[in-house]
């Protein structure tokens, strides 16, 4: 059932073409869903009353649409490896439909977790209206949490591949606990990345973008022991100089 170059070759480009359609309508950032708004709190501090401004202000429903946006713009492209492997393991008539539950297994974890990150974003902005105290001490965890061991685990356990029945309930089933099961481990690895733009006054495109660099260069990296690793996992900027200085002697060449 392996699949054709032709195939993998559209999967990539089908899931990075989703992918920036999701960048375009978060850049633009329609109706302010990227935005947290802020209230007035009186010298007393935060209360009930401006908790529940805040919320007003900040409809659950339209931060969770904010963010279930930026889990899809920023995550698709670590997706395209299992997605490969997803068609490699299914016949033909099932490809697509396990693949779709696997997306939407991924998916709803980080869903799952946007309800914490929201909570989170909501009362720090209700503390520290407009400050970058939150995103720096957020960025101070995030960049602890970079080396520790316990990252490299979850990205080590983010290369694992299970196995897929091939019919039925139970195809079906295995494609979406798949999906839960990575998506899990991609939420041990980057919940601190994810959280650190959202944190930002300003700022926060740029940063997103920055992010999901470093979420994908890390995600290209091979498996390694646990351990405090001081290593900036840069291996898609190393492909993409390599992959630059190639081009550039082939145009050289033809000069």
């Amino acid at each position: 059932m392996k699949t054709s170059k032709r195939i993998r070759y559209s999967i990539s480009i089908t899931i990075l073409v989703i992918s920036a359609f999701f960048w375009i309508i978060l850049l633009f950032n329609p109706g302010g869903i990227m935005t947290v708004k802020h209230c007035h709190v009186t010298l007393e501090g935060p209360s009930k009353a401006s908790l529940q401004m805040m919320l007003q202000m900040n409809p659950v429903s339209d931060l969770m649409i904010g963010w279930t946006l930026m889990v899809l713009a920023m995550m698709l492209p670590k997706l395209i490896t299992p997605v490969q492997y997803i068609y490699d393991r299914s016949f033909k008539s099932r490809r697509f439909w396990s693949a779709l539950l696997f997306i939407l297994g991924y998916t709803a974890v980080w869903i799952v977790m946007g309800f914490f990150m929201n909570a989170i974003i909501v009362g720090l902005n209700l503390l520290l209206p407009n400050s970058y105290i939150p995103a720096l001490g957020v960025g101070i965890i995030a960049v602890i949490w970079q080396f520790s061991p316990i990252k490299q685990k979850c990205l080590n356990r983010g290369h694992d591949h299970v196995a897929l029945a091939a019919f039925g309930s139970q195809a079906d089933r295995d494609a979406f606990m798949f999906g839960i099961m990575h998506g899990v481990w991609c939420v041990g690895a980057g919940w601190a990345l994810m959280l650190f733009p959202m944190l930002l006054p300003s700022g926060h495109n740029l940063a997103m973008i920055v992010v999901t660099f470093i979420m994908i260069s890390e995600h290209m990296e091979h498996p390694r022991s646990p351990g405090w690793h001081f290593s900036f996992r840069l291996k898609l900027l190393r492909v993409m100089i390599a992959q630059t200085r190639l081009n550039m002697k082939n145009i050289l060449k033809f000069n």
